[in-house]
């Protein structure tokens, strides 16, 4: 159960660590801060740059946090939190199906990063070495 978990734990986190710098550096494909920015100017989040800020360091800290199993409950939460939001702002209103830009892959990341809270983090963390 604890290989299961390290393997789920490390790949949430580092996609999530990816998708952190696609937002704010460009890369793996990204399109950088000022295009994240903007964004989130068509998407009338206010004020966009703490948003893009508040989106991007949810993603990088918490797949950092998740990637090595430290405060992983936390790590999860920003996860969960960064989600619900694409939802609510961008792919609940396409339906569930990804093909149709929809909520699917949220509420897959959603769910997968609830499991992680419940289950936790494993023998391989660093939840279980200081905790």
């Amino acid at each position: 159960m604890s290989t299961a978990i390290l393997l789920v734990r490390i790949l949430l986190g580092l996609t999530f660590i990816g998708h952190g710098l696609q937002k704010t550096t460009g890369w793996f494909g990204g399109n950088g801060w000022n295009k994240t920015v903007e964004s989130f100017v068509n998407m009338k989040l206010k004020p966009p740059k703490l948003m893009a800020f508040f989106a991007a360091s949810s993603e990088i800290v918490g797949g950092l946090l998740l990637t090595v199993g430290l405060f992983t409950p936390l790590a999860s939460l920003f996860i969960i939190v960064t989600m619900v939001a694409a939802v609510i702002t961008v792919t609940g209103r396409n339906g569930y199906w990804i093909n149709n830009n929809g909520a699917e892959y949220n509420i897959l990341i959603i769910t997968v990063s609830i499991a992680i809270i419940i289950i936790g983090p494993g023998i391989y963390s660093l939840d279980h070495l200081l905790f």
